[in-house]
């Protein structure tokens, strides 16, 4: 028998995927800024005996429709957007198995502080954080932190490759597992001759430091990716751990899950090793009947243009529909 894990998706923000739904009597999303919106999620997750909570996350405004950011101002299309990293140690605290993938863009931070905030949530969480890696793909992200525009799509990997060499030596390689004594009739806390300087001088980042934290539960969190290009896809079987697709169909899915499997292969790891977790959007109710009726009522209120600002939004906007008929 297989065993099922689930992850629940969202994002610190008001409309993460469905802009405009939103507007729905029942919907709460408006208080995505309390704690209590969040606490309360993270029990009923718990509840429901759900694996994690995966994090999405967006560094930038979506400024392309109508160039301008007016539309997703006005639909609230994933901003306002706090950073979600806030929420994990609140999370944390009311839940004792509940993991939580955390979305977190390596191309506009330094690996030094990036690797003591994963490390100090480690500790927070008692070993429960994971991280899933993205590149960012706005161009307003860029602008943001003073670049013109982004680095090109396979150069961002490439980034991506040795910030993780950087960030895995400061996890892995800085503190022996020993180093910390905690001895009160020494005063000895920590054994300096246990903790090593990380010294590196790549191409994109130079460190010379010793990690800010002790070892934390996991050392390395679990790693999540969710690239779907070809590029990305190597990069998922070198270092994901835990691998996030989107299909509009089986088919398509099951293509994408045997090259990411195959992309394991090349890289020296067994083709079942990454965990895949797919997109699903699933409607509940007592009836089959009233699920139908719940998923109508839903659908009056999404804003196709808004949650897609493309040239494919209505076609997109019908798969998705698809989907949900296939899951009813």
């Amino acid at each position: 028998m297989k065993e099922i894990r689930l992850n629940a998706f969202d994002m610190n923000c008001v409309s993460h995927q469905a802009s405009g739904l939103w507007r729905h009597p029942r919907d709460r999303s408006d208080q995505y800024h309390t704690l209590q919106y969040w606490t309360d999620l993270a029990r009923t997750l718990e509840r429901g005996l759900f694996d994690a909570l995966f994090l999405a996350d967006v560094l930038g405004i979506y400024d392309v429709y109508g160039a301008s950011p007016d539309a997703a101002l006005r639909n609230a299309a994933q901003v306002p957007v706090n950073d979600p990293a806030m929420l994990v140690s609140a999370m944390a605290s009311v839940t004792r198995n509940l993991g939580f993938g955390l979305t977190a863009t390596l191309s506009y931070e330094h690996p030094f502080p990036f690797a003591r905030r994963m490390s100090t949530l480690d500790h927070l969480t008692q070993g429960r954080i994971g991280w899933n890696i993205v590149t960012g793909y706005l161009d307003s992200a860029a602008k943001s932190t003073g670049k013109a525009q982004q680095s090109s799509h396979d150069a961002r990997y490439d980034i991506a490759d040795e910030y993780m060499r950087v960030v895995y030596d400061l996890w892995e390689g800085s503190w022996e597992d020993d180093a910390v004594r905690r001895d009160r009739a020494s005063g000895v806390f920590t054994d300096p001759s246990k903790v090593h300087r990380i010294r590196h001088d790549g191409k994109y980042f130079t460190v010379d430091a010793i990690h800010l934290s002790e070892p934390s539960p996991q050392r390395t969190p679990v790693l999540f990716q969710a690239g779907a290009s070809r590029r990305g896809q190597q990069f998922a079987g070198t270092h994901a751990e835990c691998v996030f697709i989107a299909g509009p169909s089986k088919e398509i899915v099951r293509k994408t899950v045997a090259s990411i499997r195959g992309q394991a292969l090349i890289q020296g790891r067994r083709s079942d090793e990454p965990l895949i977790f797919s997109l699903l959007t699933i409607v509940t109710a007592p009836t089959h009947e009233e699920a139908w009726a719940k998923y109508e009522d839903y659908k009056q209120y999404i804003i196709p243009t808004i949650v897609w600002p493309d040239s494919r939004g209505t076609h997109r906007f019908k798969n998705v529909i698809h989907r949900m008929q296939t899951i009813l």
